[in-house]
């Protein structure tokens, strides 16, 4: 069918219809943002590389970290980022319902470690360790609260998937949506061992 014998909002809508999503278009602006990510990151990491000791008087991070539950909160994300591998090789398998379930138990680890990390900062500030206490406590909190945030939105965006997967199947849109979610997600992971190292372990020394 010619162009010219479509009414203009006809040949637009024809266009649209028949020109497939770039999905390298599609990758390339997922990575771009990641990339800007990790300049937001770098940047809190720095922060905290020259706050990271000056606590005011107050107790160190030797005081403040509880490393055995900081290292249950690692294993939770780690084992979040396996069960994300296992819902994508269901997913290449065309299987609906174990990606569903596999990115269930994703979702699971991720309130885990959301739960742990709430419940840190709640000790801290009962402990008188507030962002305002000190220079090192307000890039402590700035740097893993913005990944905290990362993870929360991760989770939301990860609960829409599963449904959108729940009512369409696993359709080429859905699959393009679970490889840019896979990368975030696992890019957070990447993100919280160089805050484990920089931040506990590095703290507690």
């Amino acid at each position: 069918m010619s162009d010219l014998a479509l009414p203009t909002g006809a040949a637009r809508a024809y266009h649209l219809d028949h020109e497939p999503h770039p999905e390298n278009g599609t990758a390339l602006g997922f990575w771009l943002y990641l990339m800007s990510d990790c300049l937001i990151f770098a940047a809190l990491f720095a922060t905290y590389g020259v706050l990271g000791r000056s606590y005011a008087g107050g107790p160190g991070g030797a005081e403040l970290f509880d490393l055995k539950l900081v290292a249950i909160n690692t294993a939770f994300l780690l084992l979040s980022s396996i069960t994300f591998g296992f819902a994508m090789l269901q997913k290449q398998q065309g299987k609906k319902g174990g990606t569903l379930a596999w990115l269930a138990v994703t979702g699971l680890f991720g309130l885990c470690f959301l739960g742990v990390e709430l419940y840190e900062f709640a000790h801290l500030i009962h402990e008188g360790a507030t962002p305002q206490s000190s220079a090192a406590m307000s890039a402590f909190f700035t740097l893993v609260g913005t990944h905290g945030l990362h993870v929360t939105f991760g989770s939301i965006w990860l609960v829409v998937l599963m449904v959108q997967i729940a009512q369409h199947g696993l359709t080429r849109e859905n699959k393009r949506r679970l490889m840019c979610l896979s990368m975030f997600w696992h890019f957070l992971d990447v993100v919280w061992i160089g805050v484990f190292t920089f931040v506990y372990l590095m703290g507690v020394l």
